[in-house]
């Protein structure tokens, strides 16, 4: 099919001229809009700049920059209810997970009450000695009595732990037994 606008070409042997290269309908290239890299900016409308920074004040960082950061808040301490619950699941994360539960809720929740930091802190010593029995049980399956040290010791913990969860669910503040103060309050 042929374009119904397009006009037929011309022989220039028969007198007819060719048409300029450019005459078509495609325009020439735009000058660019953007100065070229390094050159100053145009200035602001109106021609004035921005006025200098009074005197004794200092100029506003350049972009990017770090910031100053506030220092954090102090931690809030925990209702009672609260304190309960992180206690007893501390409790009974370490049946689960050995010293890892006592450890992180030590570290993040020990400035947060004085009932939740007296319940991590003597579950966080308890695992430690109960890991302590457990090593040595570990080396004595040697001799075979390991074997019994080991699962005496599950026992011990999973015991100690429950009855440890209950009284912190009451409200209590409990000790285990045998067990080491490596971490004292």
């Amino acid at each position: 099919m042929s374009d119904p606008n397009a006009q037929p070409p011309v022989d220039p042997a028969k007198g007819g001229s060719v048409p300029p290269a450019g005459d078509g309908a495609t325009p020439p290239p735009a000058a660019p809009q953007q100065p070229p890299a390094g050159a100053y900016p145009p200035p602001p409308a109106g021609g004035y700049a921005p006025p200098p920074p009074a005197a004794g004040s200092y100029p506003p960082p350049p972009a990017g920059a770090p910031q100053y950061q506030q220092p954090y808040a102090a931690a809030q301490p925990m209702s009672p209810s609260d304190e309960k619950l992180w206690s007893t699941l501390i409790h009974i994360g370490g049946i689960f997970f050995g010293f890892i539960p006592p450890l992180i809720g030590y570290l993040v929740l020990k400035d947060r009450g004085p009932f939740i930091k007296a319940h991590t802190l003597t579950a966080l010593n308890f695992q430690l000695t109960m890991l302590i029995a457990l090593v040595v049980g570990s080396i004595l399956t040697i001799v075979v009595v390991g074997l019994f040290i080991i699962i005496a010791v599950y026992v011990v913990v999973i015991v100690f732990s429950i009855i440890a969860a209950i009284k912190a669910n009451k409200g209590e503040l409990y000790s285990y037994p045998l067990t080491i103060q490596f971490i004292k309050a």
